[in-house]
């Protein structure tokens, strides 16, 4: 099924959806997910860049046992 709406009636239909959504108190039931789907198909999402990876952590070497040793002098 194709349904062909103009740009007012998408955005009546996407507000309608999206008022049902926000107002429904059970967010994870499947009527909620459904409605979620079809918003999807209607409006997608946009593609997000993935983060960049985090920075490396670099900490001071350990101090050896024969360090240790001699600073407890």
């Amino acid at each position: 099924m194709n349904l062909d709406l103009t740009d007012d009636e998408a955005a009546a239909l996407l507000g309608e959806l999206d008022a049902l959504i926000d107002g429904d108190r059970y967010f994870l039931s499947e009527r909620i997910k459904t409605l979620k789907a079809i918003r999807a198909k209607i409006r997608p999402e946009p593609v997000r860049e993935p983060l960049p990876p985090p920075p490396k952590q670099y900490a001071p070497p350990r101090a050896t046992a024969k360090q240790r040793r001699r600073a407890g002098r």
